[in-house]
């Protein structure tokens, strides 16, 4: 039996076994005539079934059907069909219906369709092409930890594409690996979760602030699993680990467990470990074999069993005064590093700040984080001012306003040029590319990967040009 067209062709014996593959009798005797040289008797082989006919049976006849089997008893009906949406009525149609002609009962009630992956043009892959990715290669080289996120991530559009480039894949294993490190740093300064330690018991801010955004993440992750919105929940454990844990809550910890020992170092530590012990757990499903790992090196498994064993976690409370004050440090540090970034200041150039407006909930977390802002945005001296120099750049976070004194170490003219120059050069490009969507005849004779590329193209000059005219604001000149 052969495969054409997703029906199996009928096979025909002669006297002496001699197979014929064809697509109707007539053709398989005119083929056995030719072989014999004359005309014989033919047996049509009884076991030939439809393709997509014998995959309708596949919810149950792989449970030992027809035969009453404990399997059938237990396993039928499932609950989730994951499948691709080109082949919705070939297969999925049909399985409902022989389940509901054979079993009197549907096979599933939810059918989570997906995109279809493509390479990273959204071309299909085919070998005649060469752009065809071999999974197994990319397991060799990243992981397939970092394969499976890769794919959770793109599946973003149930009808669309999952456009897949090695260098996404590469991404993933370094996310994974920043995992790695940072537990690796965590159990360097003592890390470890004390018996019965009750994450409620956390007096520090920044610990408070901690257990509120792993809270939130759980809480986004619960809802995209169960929205079937696998995309979000990788992308917010990507944003959560790399963005929240890693960038900030590592780094503003740091001088903590690193000091005097003492309830404030002890705390950190617990709470550090609570939130890779959480952390884990909620990666598991998207990284299983990394976060079983981790789970092993913190020290779990040999007291509460493998990591694929462990209940689902559970947000915890999320503490708002805390959330107000770190999300209003953090703020202000990346609104600093990105005016520094964007007109260029030496990197090591330290620059004074200068609060105006501030009001005393300002003042009073200005002096209280005073060593982070400094260390973390490259400050030397934070000062009260009723307004702010000429020579300076300006960020508003809050009510008040700071200004970086710059006119020492840029050139403010020079630099506001180069910033003009580069805007007027983005906004050329969206408006050469907006000519180019806005003609019909361009739309709809371009392959959809060119067209999708144009648009996205004009997004990141759009959004690049925004950034630069913000910068340009601050400055002031």
């Amino acid at each position: 039996r052969q495969l054409w067209w997703g029906h199996q062709i009928p096979a025909w014996y002669g006297p002496d076994k001699k197979v014929f593959v064809a697509l109707s009798e007539e053709e398989a005797k005119a083929e056995a005539r030719a072989h014999y040289g004359r005309d014989v008797e033919l047996e049509r082989d009884p076991d030939v079934l439809d393709t997509w006919f014998s995959s309708a049976l596949w919810p149950f006849s792989t449970l030992g059907w027809p035969d009453q089997t404990p399997e059938v008893a237990k396993y039928y009906p499932t609950s989730t069909l994951v499948t691709g949406w080109d082949i919705l009525f070939f297969w999925v149609a049909r399985m409902m219906m022989m389940g509901m002609h054979f079993m009197k009962e549907v096979p599933f009630r939810t059918v989570y369709l997906h995109g279809l992956v493509t390479d990273e043009k959204g071309q299909k892959m085919s070998k005649s092409k060469g752009n065809v990715i071999d999974p197994l290669e990319l397991i060799d080289k990243y992981g397939a930890d970092a394969l499976r996120f890769t794919m959770t991530s793109l599946a973003a559009s149930q009808a669309g594409r999952l456009r897949l480039a090695p260098a996404r894949v590469e991404g993933a294993r370094n996310f994974a690996t920043k995992l790695w490190n940072a537990t690796r740093f965590a159990e360097m300064n003592g890390a470890a979760l004390p018996k019965g330690f009750d994450p409620a018991s956390a007096r520090l801010t920044v610990n408070k602030w901690m257990l509120g955004e792993l809270a939130r993440a759980n809480q986004a992750i619960d809802k995209a699993l169960t929205d079937f919105r696998l995309n979000e929940a990788a992308n917010t454990l990507y944003e959560f680990v790399w963005g929240v844990v890693c960038d900030w809550y590592v780094e503003l910890t740091k001088p903590i467990v690193q000091g005097a020992d003492g309830p404030e170092k002890d705390e950190t530590r617990a709470v550090t470990a609570f939130v890779l012990r959480e952390t884990v757990k909620l990666m598991h499903p998207v990284m299983p074999f990394i976060t079983e790992e981790l789970w092993d090196k913190l020290g779990h498994r040999a007291e509460h069993g493998p990591l694929i064993g462990q209940p689902w976690p559970a947000p915890t409370a999320v503490d708002a005064a805390a959330d107000a004050e770190m999300g209003w440090l953090v703020k202000l540090i990346q609104d600093i590093r990105s005016a520094r970034a964007e007109l260029n200041v030496p990197a090591g150039a330290k620059l004074k700040l200068l609060v105006i407006g501030g009001n005393d909930t300002t003042a009073a977390r200005l002096e209280t984080h005073r060593p982070a802002i400094e260390r973390l945005a490259r400050i030397e001296g934070v000062e009260a001012a009723t307004s702010a120099p000429k020579a300076s750049l300006q960020i508003v976070v809050g009510e008040a306003t700071y200004a970086l004194p710059v006119g020492d170490v840029i050139d403010l003219k020079a630099e506001s040029a180069r910033l003009q120059k580069e805007i007027k050069k983005l906004a050329d490009e969206v408006g050469k590319i907006d000519a180019k969507l806005a003609n019909a005849a361009f739309v709809a004779r371009a392959p959809e990967e060119v067209v999708e590329e144009q648009r996205e193209r004009r997004a990141q000059a759009e959004q690049t040009g925004a950034r630069l005219s913000a910068a340009l604001e601050r400055l002031g000149v």
